[in-house]
C-alpha cells in the first residue's frame, strides 16, 4: 500500500538538525540490545487462561522474531503490506511487531474488544493482508469471527491463530517452519531496507468523527515520544516494567512494546488485569514502573494488606486517560508508596505532558503536567488569540511526536502549515506552565481509558424505531473516570423503553459491549440550539443531578 504520509516531509529536515527524531528503528535498538546483553530477560509473558509465564531473553527476542519474520515472507507479505492482530498482551504480539519490521511490513493492532462491525471497517480501510488472532480470549472465539470477515474482506489474504491447532497456527506458519536453514529465504530477509521514515504502525482512533481514523506512525514520530518520556521518568536499563494496559492502545505499545527494548530493560506482560495476579508478578519479578488508567490504581490501592507488602518495589505509577481524584494520589502515596505521575496524550502524538517524580503530590491531581521536551502548547480563543495564564481555551499542540497523518483522509489531519495540531480538548495553563486539561470541544467518552466512539452509538440507535432523538453523554464514576448515558426522547407512540432493550439492540448491530451505555435517561424535552444542535454541555450539567435513571 501507498501510505500518503504528508505531514512527514515538511518538518523532516528541521527534526533531524534539531535532534529530536533520531533516526533509529526498533531493529536498532533491539540489536544493540542484544549487543550488550545477549542473555538478560527482555520479555515475560504472562497468560492468565493457563496461568502461565512464558521468558525471552534478547538473544531470543531476535531470533525468534526473525523467524516470524521468515514466515510472514512465506506468506506473501512485503514492505509496506498491512498485516493486523487483534492479539491480547502476549509475547506472540511483542515478537510479531518486530517481524513487521525485519521485513518493513506496517503492523495494525486492533483491540480485542473490537466485533465484527468495527473490525470489518478496519480491516477494510487498512487492506490486510495478514490477520493474527488468539484462537480464543475472553471466552470469546475469535478465530471463527475472522474466518467469516475473512470472506468479505479483498485483501485478507491469510488468517494466522495462536493457540490455533490447524495448519494456519501461528506456531506452524512462523515458528517450526524450518525456513532459518533456507538460504533464498534468508537472502529475501536481509535484502529488505527500511528506513526511520516509513510507516511502522497503523492504529486506529475511537471513531469520534463518525468512523474511526487511521493514525500513521512511522519509528521517528514513535522514538521522538518514548525517548523523553522515559528521560522524564529517569527510566534505565535497571528498571523492570509491567505492562496490563492493551499493548493493541497507544499506552501500551508504545510503553510496554517499543520502550523496553529501548531502555533493555525486563518488561512484564499481563494479558488480563487482575489486581491480585498484578501483585503476585510485581513481587516476583521486582517490578518499579508500570503505566496505566486510573481504575487499575484505584484498584491496587484499595486492596488488601498483603498486596500492598507485595508492591515494594513499585516506585511508580504512571495514570493517563482520565483525571486522577486527590484522594487516590494521596491514598496510593500511604498504603503503596508509590509516586503518581499524571500524563495527558493521545494516539495521534503518544504523552504529551507528564508531571515529574520530583513534583509535589499535589500536581498530580491538581494538572496534567508540563510538555515534554519537542512539544509546544497553546490555549486559544476561538478567534485564534492566544489566552493568559489560567484562562480556558482551545489546546494545540506541535509535537515532534506528532503522527504522519489519518490514512486515507489527510482532509482530516487538523494541522496547519505551522504544524499545529487542533487537540479538540479545552485547557488552561498555569503561571509555572503546567497543563490542565478541562473540557472537550469534540465528542467523546473516556471509559475507563477508553475512548467509546459516540457518532457510531448515536447514528445506530437512530435506527430504532422507537427512538426520535438519541443523545449520548458522559457521566462520572468513580472507578473507570466516566460512563456513558444514552438520553433519548421516544416517539409519540412509545411510553416506554429499558435499558435493556437498548443494550439488546445494539448488541444486535455486532458493536462491542463495552460501548454500550449504562445508563438511560427518557426526558420528553432534549435542549438544543435554535439551529436544532443538542446542547450535550447542558445535559451532561443536568444527568449530573438528575435522580432519573432506568437501569
Amino acid at each position: 500500500m501507498e501510505f500518503d504520509t504528508v505531514l512527514i516531509p515538511s518538518r523532516r529536515d528541521k527534526m533531524l538538525k534539531s535532534g529530536l527524531w533520531y533516526n533509529k528503528t526498533i531493529l536498532d535498538s533491539l540489536d544493540e540490545a542484544v549487543k550488550q546483553f545477549p542473555d538478560k530477560i527482555g520479555l515475560i509473558s504472562f497468560k492468565t487462561a493457563d496461568q502461565s509465564e512464558t521468558s525471552f531473553s534478547y538473544r531470543e527476542i531476535l531470533e525468534i522474531s526473525n523467524k516470524i519474520a521468515l514466515g510472514l515472507q512465506a506468506l506473501g507479505v512485503q514492505k509496506q503490506d498491512v498485516v493486523s492482530c487483534q492479539l491480547p498482551n502476549w509475547w506472540e504480539f511483542s515478537l510479531l511487531y518486530m517481524a513487521c519490521r525485519r521485513i518493513g511490513a506496517v503492523l495494525n493492532p486492533l483491540m480485542p474488544i473490537f466485533r465484527e462491525r468495527e473490525l470489518e471497517f478496519m480491516l477494510k480501510h487498512a487492506e490486510s493482508k495478514i490477520f493474527v488472532v488468539p484462537q480464543k480470549f475472553r471466552n470469546f472465539d475469535h478465530e471463527r469471527l475472522a474466518n467469516q470477515l475473512q470472506a468479505k474482506i479483498p485483501s485478507l489474504n491469510h488468517i494466522v491463530v495462536v493457540n490455533g491447532e490447524s495448519e494456519n497456527s501461528y506456531q506452524k506458519l512462523f515458528i517450526d517452519h524450518g525456513l532459518e536453514n533456507n538460504p533464498q529465504a534468508l537472502d529475501q530477509l536481509n535484502n529488505v531496507h527500511i528506513t526511520a521514515d516509513d510507516v511502522a504502525q497503523l492504529i486506529f482512533t475511537s471513531g469520534t468523527t463518525g468512523e474511526p481514523k487511521g493514525v500513521m506512525h512511522t519509528a521517528n514520530t514513535l522514538f521522538a515520544n518514548i525517548i523523553p518520556y522515559a528521560q522524564r521518568l529517569h527510566l534505565n536499563e535497571d528498571d523492570v516494567i509491567l505492562m496490563a494496559s492493551p499493548m493493541a492502545h497507544q499506552t501500551g505499545f508504545m510503553y510496554g512494546l517499543i520502550m523496553p527494548v529501548e531502555l533493555k530493560v525486563k518488561v512484564v506482560l499481563q494479558d488480563m488485569w487482575d489486581v491480585e495476579q498484578a501483585a503476585r508478578l510485581i513481587e516476583k519479578h521486582q517490578v518499579t514502573f508500570t503505566m496505566a488508567s486510573t481504575p487499575f490504581l484505584n484498584d491496587l490501592s484499595n486492596s488488601d494488606a498483603n498486596v500492598h507488602v507485595q508492591l515494594q518495589s513499585l516506585k511508580t505509577f504512571l495514570c493517563a486517560g482520565a483525571p486522577i481524584p486527590s484522594p487516590l494520589v494521596q491514598k496510593a502515596r500511604e498504603s503503596l508508596g508509590v509516586k503518581v505521575i499524571s500524563a495527558w496524550g493521545m494516539t495521534e502524538c503518544g504523552a504529551v505532558t507528564m508531571t515529574r517524580p520530583e513534583d509535589e503530590d499535589e500536581r498530580s491531581f491538581n494538572t496534567d503536567g508540563l510538555p515534554l521536551a519537542g512539544v509546544d502548547v497553546k490555549i486559544l480563543d476561538e478567534e485564534g488569540e492566544e489566552k493568559i495564564s489560567n484562562e480556558a481555551g482551545r489546546l494545540v499542540i506541535r509535537s515532534c511526536s506528532g503522527f504522519a497523518g489519518y490514512l486515507k483522509r489527510p482532509h482530516l489531519n487538523d494541522t496547519d502549515a505551522n504544524g499545529w495540531f487542533e487537540t479538540g480538548d479545552l485547557a488552561y495553563k498555569d503561571e509555572q506552565g503546567y497543563i490542565r486539561i478541562c473540557g472537550r470541544n469534540k465528542d467523546v467518552i473516556i471509559r475507563g481509558g477508553e475512548n467509546i466512539p459516540v457518532a457510531e452509538i448515536e447514528s445506530l440507535l437512530y435506527q430504532h424505531p422507537d427512538i426520535a432523538i438519541v443523545a449520548l453523554v458522559a457521566y462520572a464514576d468513580d472507578r473507570l473516570g466516566e460512563r456513558a448515558c444514552a438520553v433519548i426522547k421516544l416517539k409519540e407512540h412509545r411510553v416506554s423503553i429499558d435499558l435493556k432493550e437498548i443494550s439488546d439492540f445494539l448488541k444486535q448491530h455486532n458493536l462491542a459491549i463495552q460501548y454500550i451505555p449504562e445508563r438511560l435517561e427518557i426526558w420528553n424535552e432534549i435542549p438544543m440550539t435554535p439551529s436544532g444542535k443538542i446542547q450535550k454541555f447542558k445535559l451532561r450539567e443536568m444527568i449530573s443531578t438528575s435522580m432519573v435513571s432506568i437501569t
